[in-house]
């Protein structure tokens, strides 16, 4: 099935690069740190034949700009609105009204993005494994940690901006941090390197969810969790469907964080809601 690529205008001017596959009512997915829209292109793929399937680079990452590139002092409220505006701008170029779907920090931006601008046209959204921090869980980030990352990529220190984020704001064990050092997958990260502080602004304080915005929400919401994942994705995405009036959780069993490698199943799910 063709992809078509094309380039959309944010509010600041930042060129938002985006591809279209398939055909019928449109669905944009988001991927979160780390990612570009190849990461959800195998997703796009198992959706085509049900739906237009939208996937974007979010600001400076693969082909988008930043017209903010300099961010390394920007508040976290200004970092996020940016993403706000990037997103709303794709979902006029979808035709003004979309269905969302976010994976980890994805999932995060969607939620805001429903909660913040209730005249965006969103019609449903999903969610796999929305990257909240539940207190008890897992260790909290840091209050600072927008401001360190920011200090550190000044200092053109991208290697160990990337493992502050991997070990305080992902949860990963140090163990497996180091063990990515020196590989592709490693060097992946380091390129992407600057767009963290876009996912760290996304959070409050703490990456706890906002419950009190998120329970403004009134669109169908799915929240999706992997029986094989961390415990603390597993309760932030139940965290997620207790907070949102018209949502319900489902677990798939085997599954993990890692599922845009595996799309089939989580397709079929979304197939299934949408419809």
């Amino acid at each position: 099935m063709k992809t078509m690529f094309e380039t959309v205008r944010s509010a600041d001017g930042t060129p938002i690069a985006y591809t279209r596959t398939g055909k019928g009512s449109p669905v944009i997915l988001v991927g979160g740190a780390f990612n570009t829209r190849s990461t959800v292109a195998g997703l796009a793929a198992a959706l085509a034949g049900h739906f237009t399937a939208v996937t974007y680079d979010r600001r400076g990452r693969g082909d988008s700009g930043d017209n903010s590139a300099d961010n390394s002092t920007d508040s976290s409220d200004g970092l996020r609105e940016h993403e706000l505006d990037d997103l709303a701008a794709v979902v006029q170029a979808a035709g003004g009204k979309s269905s969302l779907f976010g994976h980890s920090s994805g999932g995060v931006l969607v939620l805001e993005a429903a909660a913040s601008r209730p005249a965006l046209g969103i019609d449903e959204l999903i969610v796999y494994e929305p990257a909240y921090v539940i207190e008890g869980t897992r260790p909290v980030p840091g209050n600072d940690i927008l401001e360190r990352l920011q200090a550190l990529l000044r200092d053109g220190r991208r290697d160990e901006a990337v493992e502050l984020y991997q070990l305080e704001a992902i949860g990963l064990p140090a163990p497996m941090v180091e063990g990515m050092k020196g590989s592709d997958t490693w060097r992946w990260l380091t390129a992407l390197a600057t767009s963290l502080p876009y996912d760290a602004a996304l959070y409050d304080p703490g990456f706890g969810p906002a419950v009190d915005r998120l329970a403004t929400i009134d669109q169908p919401t799915l929240a999706v969790s992997g029986s094989k994942t961390f415990e603390s994705l597993r309760a932030a995405t139940k965290a997620v469907a207790e907070a949102i009036p018209h949502a319900r959780y489902v677990e798939l069993a085997g599954e993990d964080h890692g599922i845009l490698h595996r799309p089939e199943g989580l397709a079929a799910l979304m197939v299934e809601f949408l419809s």
